[in-house]
């Protein structure tokens, strides 16, 4: 299983939120490309950064970090929040990027989306992300409400040709609670894309139990910036 540790972006800042809330937040840096390095150093494959502010606006904002982040580590970068079109996707892979995110987007417009990730060049180049309050799905920075379940929607992109599913339970992020195994493993049984877990982790137990339920990677986040795991440590476990 791969370790992907987080940076999440805020005004050229690094952040955590709780719960996505965006007036609950942590900061705990101003140098990206720094935090990038001790990931890379640590032995990490993926770094998954968010762009907090696109992800509420729509508009990538975050740029100048994402590019310093590209230029420091050698390692692959996943980056979500904003791709809404195909016109970001493309100018975010353009720009060095090994995967993108989408989301909200993807919720919206399941037809364009399918479109999108079937586009030759693009395939394996996509990740889909489900981010779930009570097993409902959450848009636009999750502060809009859906009426669609994450079940639905995996089921639907089983064969499609997807780099992953990002699967976040909105309630456990950045509360260091444990991720939602239970939820994440009926997501990995009815989809044959790759499962990412998010939300939650704070132990090398709850990344082993990640790994026990099938998932191809987990997210760390708040639990690393706390210092309650050790990264090299949790990469050489879960491998």
């Amino acid at each position: 299983m791969k370790i992907l540790p987080a940076i999440d972006l805020r005004d050229g800042k690094v952040v955590r939120l709780e719960k996505g809330d965006y007036d609950l937040q942590t900061t705990y840096g101003d140098d990206p490309a720094a935090i990038a390095r001790v990931f890379a150093d640590a032995g990490a494959e993926w770094i998954h950064i968010v762009d907090l502010d696109a992800a509420k606006s729509g508009h990538p904002t975050n740029t100048d970090a994402i590019a310093a982040i590209r230029g420091a580590v050698d390692i692959r970068l996943e980056l979500g929040g904003g791709m809404r079109d195909e016109n970001t996707v493309r100018v975010a892979l353009d720009a060095g990027v090994d995967r993108v995110i989408v989301g909200s987007a993807a919720l919206r417009d399941l037809q364009w989306f399918e479109h999108l990730v079937r586009t030759d060049d693009l395939a394996g180049r996509v990740v889909l992300g489900l981010d779930a309050r009570d097993g409902m799905l959450a848009a636009d920075g999750w502060t809009t409400q859906t009426e669609c379940t994450a079940l639905e929607i995996a089921q639907r992109v089983t064969d499609w040709p997807l780099a992953g599913i990002v699967y976040t339970d909105i309630a456990r992020d950045g509360m260091l609670t444990g991720v939602n195994t239970t939820a994440t493993a009926e997501l990995i049984g009815v989809t044959n894309v790759p499962v990412i877990a998010s939300g939650g982790v704070a132990s090398l137990d709850h990344l082993l139990a990640c790994k026990e339920i099938g998932c191809w990677g987990a997210i760390v986040g708040k639990a690393w910036y706390e210092g309650m795991i050790d990264l090299a440590r949790a990469c050489e476990l879960t491998a």
